[in-house]
């Protein structure tokens, strides 16, 4: 007869969607075996990975840890994604980025705030330029029905079977918009309801910033802030603070930047989808990826 933690039902399922770096995969890991809610699986699952990914997450001696490789390549997390909601054995969904990072209590915050109730969950995510410089997401209040800015999914918590109901992840070349903001709006219409937790609870790297990342495979951005976090207490109030001092610096610009922001997301639901498959290929160009399957 097998233990009853191998059966038990976990409060969380998170879900790492990867494709050969390799090299982040241990920072990305540990900030999710660092989580004050320790009662999680997570789901490694590589995108047609031919990189050494697999041996990379095996290394984890933890029960709790999974790999999974699909068979082949969908140019896109929104495959991984399906394939965690498919094998997830809870009915709550965590999204952690490869080549991101969870602050210590991320899980706690948000399951919690499932749990009271809300179908879908976000914190505060650090978006960390190449040069240091950050932004936050959401820039918008997510309260509010309409759908939400900037959310990456990374500081995403979902029930899984709502997310089931509207059809998944869809792939970027289906769309005109982004499929993590696609999948909120869809989700959003259906009636689920969206909870923000005002902490601090995320970082973000985003790759479209960083030129050839996925050839070069650096991790030092990773290890540095990854390091950060273990080791300064007040971690999270001194980025807080960093937001609040940007906020006031940018505050003449900064209604003008949101109507522009919005401007540039309703313009992308009338982009052909001819256009959104040339601009899916320059950002894939830029990260050193190879054209879309």
């Amino acid at each position: 007869m097998r233990p009853t933690s191998e059966v038990a039902t976990p409060r969380v399922t998170v879900i790492i969607a990867t494709y050969n770096w390799s090299t982040v995969l241990p920072y990305s890991i540990g900030s999710v075996l660092r989580q004050t809610l320790s009662d999680f699986e997570l789901l490694v699952i590589g995108d047609g990975c031919t990189d050494e990914s697999g041996e990379t997450v095996t290394r984890f001696d933890d029960p709790r840890v999974r790999w999974l490789n699909l068979s082949a390549n969908t140019g896109h997390q929104c495959g991984p994604n399906n394939e965690g909601l498919r094998q997830a054995r809870s009915n709550v969904i965590a999204y952690l980025g490869h080549d991101d990072l969870w602050l210590p209590r991320h899980l706690e915050l948000l399951v919690t705030a499932i749990e009271a109730g809300a179908d879908l969950a976000c914190g505060i995510t650090a978006m960390i330029a190449p040069s240091g410089s950050r932004t936050y997401a959401p820039n918008d209040d997510p309260s509010r029905r309409s759908i939400v800015w900037d959310l990456p999914p990374t500081g995403l918590v979902h029930r899984r079977e709502p997310a089931l109901e509207v059809g998944g992840w869809r792939h970027p070349s289906e769309l005109p918009l982004d499929p993590e903001i696609d999948l909120v709006a869809r989700m959003r219409a259906a009636g689920s309801r969206l909870a923000f937790v005002p902490r601090l609870t995320a970082v973000k790297f985003p790759a479209s910033l960083r030129r050839n990342v996925y050839q070069l495979r650096r991790a030092d951005e990773q290890a540095t802030w990854f390091a950060r976090i273990g080791q300064e207490p007040d971690f999270e109030q001194r980025e807080l603070a960093a937001l609040l001092l940007g906020v006031e610096r940018r505050v003449r610009v900064l209604v003008p930047k949101r109507i522009r922001r919005r401007l540039q997301t309703l313009r992308s639901w009338l982009i052909p989808h001819r256009q959104q498959r040339a601009a899916i290929t320059r950002r894939r160009r830029t990260r050193g990826l190879p054209p879309s399957p």
